[in-house]
């Protein structure tokens, strides 16, 4: 299909209405191993909002990637790998638990560029999440398409990220996290869980880490060292992929009075995501 056919689904648009149900969010805090879940009628964490709008695709839908088919409210773009690059997100106000919510998705933009290893489409989604007619959550979120990486390629040399943290702590990803979360987000891509085809259909060395996972602690991380603070804004993007079995650090730094700049830095000193957090 050509550029101005996939641009088409420009303006498409959707929306899904779910509980917040505490149930799921108690799940979530023992996945990541909180001491206390927040409960009914208390605010959702950032980055939680993920376990919930996600598409409820029968398995006869699904690609053999375990993401659902092309087509749909996404354009039908034909590269086989397609991933979460990064999201920039505005947390307006509070999303109760135990609320009934809603969340409007919007295709605002589908661009076509040529990377080192050919072609990539870049879908932008804009998901607007309300509850009791006030507007929640505003998140921009940054679909990337691209080709597939031939078997044997070498992957790229790690190079190590030289910033220096203020903060930090490490943390070691095992296959029953990523198991847990893939279940919470109903997330079927079987990079996550699916040894053998990580491994030896898209080239990775093992189990990949959740790109919203990381995500997710770095938001963690961020409350940790706001003083009580909640998060206004939050970016991230995806450098490059965490594996299970490596533990990885999470650090940040001090950037004015009221944000912070966060990263996830691999095993071997690399960048893998980027980040900034910006209190009310």
């Amino acid at each position: 299909m050509n550029a101005a056919a996939y641009e088409s689904w420009i303006g498409r648009e959707d929306e899904q209405r779910e509980s917040i149900l505490p149930h799921a969010v108690q799940a979530m805090a023992a996945t990541l191993d909180m001491e206390r879940a927040p409960g009914p009628g208390e605010a959702l964490p950032p980055g939680w909002q993920w376990m919930f709008f996600n598409p409820l695709v029968r398995r006869s839908g699904l690609g053999t990637d375990g993401h659902p088919q092309r087509g749909g409210f996404l354009p039908p773009i034909e590269l086989p790998r397609r991933m979460w690059a990064g999201s920039r997100i505005q947390y307006l106000a509070d999303l109760p638990i135990g609320g009934a919510a809603m969340r409007r998705s919007l295709i605002g933009k589908v661009e076509n560029k040529v990377g080192k290893r050919g072609s990539l489409w870049f879908v932008t989604v804009v998901h607007t999440t309300t509850c009791d007619g006030k507007t929640c959550i505003v998140e921009e979120q940054d679909i990337v398409y691209r080709e597939a990486t031939p078997p044997g390629t070498p992957r790229p040399k790690a190079e190590p990220y030289a910033e220096e943290a203020q903060f930090a702590r490490e943390f070691s990803p095992d296959t029953t996290l990523l198991f847990r979360y893939s279940a919470l987000t109903f997330n079927g891509h079987r990079i996550h869980y699916d040894q053998a085809y990580a491994r030896d259909e898209e080239g990775y060395p093992d189990l990949v880490v959740h790109g919203p996972l990381t995500a997710t602690l770095l938001q963690q991380l961020a409350l940790e060292q706001g003083g009580g603070r909640q998060i206004a804004q939050f970016d991230f993007r995806g450098v490059s992929p965490l594996f299970v079995g490596r533990a990885f650090r999470l650090e940040g730094r001090r950037d004015g009075d009221a944000s912070l700049a966060l990263w996830a830095r691999g095993p071997d000193g690399e960048l893998a995501m980027s980040a900034r957090a910006v209190f009310r």
